[in-house]
């Protein structure tokens, strides 16, 4: 079993749809994930979600509304094993009309490109972390007005 580091680390993620499109970072490996990182001390959750947003997708995000919270316990390639506790805030947000798909100013630093993928395509996208692949497609067509807890997730540990 991975050691955990210690402290808890906080992420805000955006959900952003337009025309049943999901816009998702594209990684290395044909990897996808949403825009979105580790909030830094002193800054707010929403502070952190458009600061990540601007530095990966080029834009502001318009209208952050909490959907989801989840415990992500992030596996990290050391020797020995470790563990990363996150705590994964979800926002459903919109981007300006006049958005094009780009990378910011600084990507994150497996990020290729920045693209909008059908909503019906989900199920076939790998994602980072993998659970965003179990949530996502529910979360999306959830008809619950108040946010929820999404649950906890562990990585796999790879042989």
């Amino acid at each position: 079993m991975a050691e955990l580091i210690p402290g808890v680390r906080n992420t805000a993620r955006a959900v952003i749809v337009r025309d049943s499109h999901l816009l998702l970072l594209q990684k290395q490996g044909g990897l996808h994930a949403l825009p979105g990182g580790g909030q830094e001390t002193g800054e707010s959750l929403l502070e952190a979600l458009q600061r990540e947003c601007r530095e990966e997708i080029g834009g502001e995000v318009l209208a952050p509304e909490l959907l989801g919270v989840s415990d992500y316990f992030k596996l990290k390639q050391s020797d020995p094993p470790t563990r990363r506790h996150q705590v994964d805030f979800l926002f459903r947000c919109r981007v300006a009309a006049d958005y094009v798909p780009r990378n910011g100013p600084s990507p994150d630093k497996r990020q290729t490109g920045v693209a909008w993928l059908p909503v019906t395509s989900l199920a076939d996208v790998r994602f980072s972390p993998a659970h965003l692949g179990e949530v996502l497609p529910d979360l999306l067509t959830s008809e619950r007005a108040t946010p929820f807890y999404l649950g906890e997730f562990h990585d796999r540990a790879t042989a």
